[in-house]
């Protein structure tokens, strides 16, 4: 088993061989054709590339966005499991913002309302982190159930201050047409896609090549021996990772109210908070391999709508893909940490020797 997970690609290359071979074994138990329904996932991911751009690339947009997010904060040692209500904070900060600027042209009003969704990211993070640092209050805690708070704040807000003019529908009214995000003629995908690759490269520069990105490593591999060796502030480069990670998923809010729902609504999303952290996991929290990841787990949603209209499966039959995928890489976590421990006992008899 070891040979398999020799290199991260491989660990891939398995992981995603995995997944589809028990979601083929699910099917078929199922009474379901594999083949059928392979064929229709993969004409709904890439069969055209009207579905590439407007379904597959779409979907992959908020998953690269805050795949990033939770990348940024568990190199600093930190698990934020609550990018679900910062991405809804986000939306709601996004979609007041649209409907004040109409009067602005584009770029300053997408610029704006952005801008809203990443400042009330990071600002739903502001109590997480005052709890870490201050009463040690873990995160994971303090994150997740803020997710709650943000889906009821939601409901609140498309039933009381946002709603519609009509006060008949539980949404908002849709945002000024100058700030939405301009898109690919005959498609939609819209210019997210490029801010999220923009993204991914900005902090793959910051993470291998500066030193903050060298000491939020080491923060997040020893926080005291940094500390006392390093002589770095853990508490201080875990806070701004925190609120940048926030930041980042609040981002992911505005970009999908400025550029794919335009309005605010109940369920706006399907659970991109969770999903997302699966793909960062997928690409060991390298913002490059995020994106691909992004973009493999975009096509498995936008396909899974195809299986579930030309196969008749139902569409959360792919969650038992994305489930193995994320089993299969913890799996290679236990190998190498295995291949580690052995290699420190094994290889000082070998010096002896």
């Amino acid at each position: 088993m070891e040979r398999l997970f020799r290199s991260p690609a491989a660990t891939v290359v398995v992981a995603i061989g995995a997944g589809l071979l028990v979601l083929a074994l699910g099917l078929a138990t199922l009474g379901y054709s594999p083949i059928e329904a392979f064929g229709a996932l993969g004409r709904g991911a890439f069969g055209s590339w009207y579905a590439i751009s407007s379904a597959t690339l779409v979907r992959a947009i908020p998953l690269i966005v805050l795949g990033l997010g939770f990348a940024l904060a568990f190199r600093g040692g930190a698990f934020n499991i609550g990018m679900e209500g910062q991405f809804l904070v986000g939306a709601i900060a996004a979609t007041w913002t649209g409907i004040q600027v109409a009067g602005l042209p584009g770029p300053v009003a997408w610029l704006l309302v952005l801008g809203a969704g990443a400042v009330a990211g990071a600002l739903w993070v502001v109590v997480p982190v005052v709890l870490r640092l201050r009463f040690g209050v873990l995160e994971v805690i303090t994150t997740l159930l803020l997710n709650f708070v943000a889906e009821a704040l939601v409901s609140w807000m498309v039933q009381g201050p946002l709603q519609e003019s009509s006060r008949f529908y539980p949404q908002s009214d849709p945002i000024a047409v100058a700030a939405r995000l301009p898109v690919i003629p005959g498609t939609r995908l819209h210019l997210g896609f490029l801010i999220a690759v923009l993204l991914a490269g900005v902090l793959a520069v910051v993470f291998a090549r500066t030193l903050w990105g060298f000491r939020l490593k080491a923060v997040g591999l020893g926080a005291t021996a940094a500390a006392v060796s390093g002589r770095i502030d853990a508490g201080r480069l875990l806070a701004i990772a925190l609120l940048l990670s926030g930041a980042i998923a609040g981002l992911g809010g505005g970009l999908e109210v400025s550029g794919v729902t335009w309005a605010l609504y109940q369920n706006l999303s399907p659970g991109y908070g969770f999903t997302a952290i699966a793909v960062a996991l997928l690409a060991r929290g390298r913002p490059l391999g995020i994106v691909a990841a992004g973009v493999l787990f975009g096509a498995l949603e936008a396909g899974a709508g195809a299986m579930q209209r030309e196969a008749g499966i139902p569409s959360v039959a792919v969650y038992l893909a994305q489930a193995t995928i994320i089993l299969v890489v913890l799996l290679a976590d236990v190998v190498g940490l295995r291949r580690q421990a052995l290699a420190v006992f094994v290889e000082p008899e070998e010096g002896a020797a």
